[in-house]
Formats: structure tokens, C-alpha cells, sequence
């Protein structure tokens, strides 16, 4: 019986040849050497060039890494593995570039908000006090997003579920693909179109005047489609055997969808919510035309102008003294993070909603 082996033989002794599955590798240190040349390698070019931009400098070294890494990695490792390492190079290029601003911005917001941001800035309004002067505070702005963003959604999210509800449990036909285009067509609406629509029913043509509500209605037009569409992707998520062994239980579809397929996707759900509150937070462009903003405490959301963080911000920055840029950058710091609990709110609800996996 002849022996079978894996192993390629010369032709005329036999003997098998060493097969060696190692390949010469850079070591785990290579990266981040490659880096810190580059880096310096910039910034002396940029020196020399007479660049004075840091974003130059930045954008040099990028280039000088990534080019490093795939020479580097050609010369030892062979062209199969230095084109891994170039897409891996880029793409850590490309989220470093995508960061930087937003630790600068955060960085930049922090610094400047947190001067004036204290007890006394929170619990007062702007109320008699001329806004060239120091003082003042956001207590006015804080209720007016929260009665605004909490009307906006008391109106989107029944309305974005049951949409979502309809599209994936019973949407058939033309009825429903044109509902579909049309929520498409609302993710792409610019916000300030949202508010022209709402200022041109509720205020030209029925007469009401400015109002928190108002600008809760056109927040509510921005919140919904995002609502149906977070919705309807956790609902398919839903396996079809739950669906159907409650169906050959004998239970009815719509006891079916309330009972097993909501209470499943409930985390995805609320987390999907809460990302759309997160989003309309920050609109100006439709309470500047509906809620017109308003120094004092307004506690009436159905009455009178009133005023939201944005606008604040807006407000204070047109105004254009020091004092006012400090309290512009101490809202806006507010308003960063009122979206961050927001978020971790949504994270921490998936959590504990999701199913619970017993290996």
C-alpha cells in the first residue's frame, strides 16, 4: 500500500520539499513608527514649504503614512498584503480625519461653555436684563425644547408606529408602496420647508399666532419619517416563526403584533425614538419661524412666543457682544448634552431590551 502525502517531491530522488506556511511580517510596533515619522516628516515639510495651516500639516503626514505603510509592507511582505494594509491605512486615516473636528468642536465648546455655565445660568431667563450686559440665564430656553421636543413626539411617535406597524404586518399592494415613497420623500425634507408648511396653515390661513405648538408641529413633521423608518427595519427583525406560532395558537393578528412582535422589537423600537428626539432637538430654522423666541418664562406651550435652546444660541450669537458669545457657548453646551443623555438613554433602553441570549 503506498503512502499518500500532501507534500510535492523532486522528480528524481523523491525526497519532499520543506513547505513553510510563515511569511515575513512587519512587526506589531511598524504602524504606529510609520505614523510618528510621518507626523514629523509633515510637519518639516510644512515647515520648509512655509505652510501655516495645521490642517496642511495633517493632510502631508496622512499622505507620507499611508504611502509609508504600502512600501513598507510591499519591500517585506509581499503586494497581496501591502494592498490590506493600504485599505487598513486609509481607513484609520479617514476616521481620524472624521474625529478631529468633533473633539475640536466638543473641545472648543466645553472651554468656552463652561465660563458662565452654573446654578444661576440654569434656573434664571434673560427676563428685564438688556442683552449687552452680563447675566442672564437659559431656565426660559431649557422648558420651552422640553414642552416643544415632548409635544413633537406625543404627536410623531403614534403616528410613526403605526405606520411602520401597517407597512410591515399588512402593507400590500400600491396603497403601500406609495405610502413608502412618500415617507422617503419626508426623510429628505429640509426643516425649514417643515416650518413654512406650518406657517403658512396654522398661522397665515387659520390665524393662530406663534406658538410652542406650532413649532412642535413642524418638529413632529421632521421626527416622523425617522420613526417609521427605525420602526419598520426593527419589525422585520422579528422572525416570521414567532409571528406564525402565535397565528397556529389560534390568536389574532393584531393580538399577535401586540403581544409578540412589538414587545420583541420593543428596545429597537425606543432606541430609534429616542435618536429622532435627538435630531429635531437641535432645529432652529422651524421655531425661528413659529415660536419666534421669547426672553421671559413661558410655561404655555398653546400661547404666546416662546423660546428653545437653538434659537437661544442663534439669538445671543446675532447680538454679537462678548457677554452674549458666552452665554451662546454655555446653551449650546447645554444643548450637546441634553442630545448625549439622549443617546445614552436609547443605548442603555437596547440593552436591557434586547433579547437575552442563554448559551
Amino acid at each position: 500500500m503506498t503512502a499518500v502525502t500532501d507534500r510535492p517531491t523532486v522528480a528524481n530522488g523523491g525526497a519532499p520539499l520543506p513547505v513553510s506556511l510563515k511569511q515575513a511580517r512587519l512587526p506589531r510596533w511598524a504602524p504606529p513608527v510609520i505614523a510618528l515619522v510621518a507626523a514629523g516628516a509633515g510637519c518639516g515639510i510644512g515647515l520648509g514649504a512655509g505652510l501655516d495651516s495645521k490642517i496642511q500639516w495633517g493632510l502631508i503626514a496622512a499622505v507620507l503614512f499611508v504611502l509609508g505603510t504600502y512600501v513598507l509592507s510591499a519591500a517585506v511582505e509581499g503586494g497581496r498584503q501591502a494592498k490590506d494594509r493600504l485599505a487598513t491605512s486609509m481607513v484609520w486615516t479617514a476616521f481620524l480625519l472624521a474625529v478631529i473636528p468633533l473633539a475640536s468642536l466638543l473641545w472648543e465648546t466645553v472651554a468656552r461653555g463652561i465660563k458662565v455655565l452654573d446654578v444661576y445660568f440654569l434656573s434664571h431667563s434673560m427676563g428685564t436684563l438688556p442683552d449687552a450686559l452680563p447675566g442672564g440665564g437659559i431656565y426660559h430656553a431649557i422648558i420651552g425644547t422640553l414642552e416643544q421636543v415632548g409635544l413633537a413626539t406625543l404627536i410623531a411617535a403614534p403616528i410613526g408606529l403605526l405606520t411602520a406597524i401597517y407597512l410591515v404586518e399588512y402593507g400590500r399592494g400600491r396603497f403601500a408602496k406609495t405610502v413608502t415613497f412618500f415617507v422617503d420623500v419626508m426623510t429628505g425634507i429640509p426643516s425649514i420647508v417643515a416650518g413654512l408648511f406650518i406657517l403658512s396653515v396654522w398661522i397665515l390661513i387659520l390665524g393662530f399666532g406663534p406658538s410652542g405648538f406650532a413649532g412642535s408641529m413642524a418638529l413632529a413633521i421632521l421626527m416622523m419619517p425617522v420613526v417609521v423608518r427605525s420602526t419598520e427595519e426593527m419589525l422585520k427583525l422579528v422572525p416570521n416563526e414567532l409571528r406564525e406560532a402565535s397565528l397556529a395558537l389560534g390568536v389574532p393578528k393584531w393580538r399577535t403584533i401586540l403581544k409578540v412582535v412589538l414587545p420583541t422589537s420593543l428596545g429597537g423600537i425606543t432606541t430609534g425614538v429616542m435618536l429622532a428626539i435627538a435630531r429635531i432637538t437641535g432645529e432652529t430654522a422651524p421655531v425661528l419661524l413659529l415660536v419666534w423666541g421669547a426672553k421671559t418664562i413661558n410655561n404655555n406651550p398653546f400661547e404666546g412666543a416662546q423660546q428653545s435652546l437653538p434659537l437661544y444660541v442663534f439669538q445671543q450669537w446675532q447680538i454679537g457682544t462678548d457677554a452674549a458669545y458666552d452665554r451662546a457657548w454655555g446653551a449650546a453646551l447645554v444643548l450637546i448634552a441634553f442630545v448625549m443623555i439622549l443617546n445614552l438613554v436609547a443605548r442603555g433602553i437596547a440593552r436591557w431590551k434586547a433579547p437575552k441570549t442563554h448559551r
